[in-house]
């Protein structure tokens, strides 16, 4: 975890794409996207149906080496609002195992509009915790500080020849997108005008990796 200061409040950057609070104890993951395989099996499109245990499981695990007694998820945690009625038994083993070890709070997403969870935690439109607001989607509008999901950035550079593709928070003085937390979720280039338009020109991709934050400019 690499801490960062964020509006006057400590917060911790996770290689896996979450942000742990420790103030509150609280970590922050947005688009878990879970049973996205089921979705699209049900359109005939078959994939592994293991999407939903897979992301839990490495939520479990940063719960585990975090502490974190507080979670907020921000956003198309489901990826439709029929899910949470599609786990299987194990993911919802493990889910349940996690709302019920933790204060837990869904934040409503495009795609999961108005879901019936039927596995713990509480859900609302969006949230106001200690200055900081939460919502699914960035406001550009929104002057106060903001923490987001949606856009799953992803920042592709070319390295040595290499071309390299990492998931990525992007980041203002006043606004933090989160990477996509899902096991089966695809990316949006940092770069990407949506992505800039909701935050603001002075944007930065930041990358954690040991203990340090990288940061590549993504808008001249």
């Amino acid at each position: 975890m690499v801490r960062f200061s964020f509006s006057g409040h400590d917060l911790m950057a996770l290689p896996q794409g979450a942000v742990f609070w420790p103030a509150r104890r609280a970590l922050l993951v947005a688009d878990l996207h879970l049973e996205k395989a089921s979705w699209f099996a049900r359109l005939g499109q078959m994939l592994p149906p293991y999407d939903s245990i897979a992301t839990l499981s490495d939520l479990a695990a940063v719960v585990a080496a975090s502490g974190a007694e507080e979670i907020w998820c921000l956003g198309d945690s489901f990826h439709d609002r029929h899910g949470c009625d599609r786990l299987p038994a194990r993911a919802r083993e493990l889910l349940t195992g996690l709302t019920a070890a933790t204060r837990w709070t869904w934040i409503a997403g495009n795609h999961d509009p108005g879901f019936a969870d039927h596995c713990g935690g509480e859900i609302v439109a969006e949230a106001v915790v200690d200055g900081l607001v939460l919502r699914h989607e960035a406001d550009p509008h929104e002057s106060r500080p903001e923490l987001s999901g949606h856009f799953h950035p992803k920042l592709r550079i070319t390295h040595r020849g290499r071309r390299i593709s990492r998931r990525c928070f992007v980041a203002t003085e006043r606004k933090i997108i989160l990477p996509a937390f899902g096991a089966l979720t695809g990316g949006l280039d940092a770069h990407h005008p949506e992505i800039v338009r909701a935050v603001g020109p002075e944007a930065q991709a930041l990358v954690p990796v040991a203990d340090r934050l990288l940061r590549f400019p993504i808008a001249a």
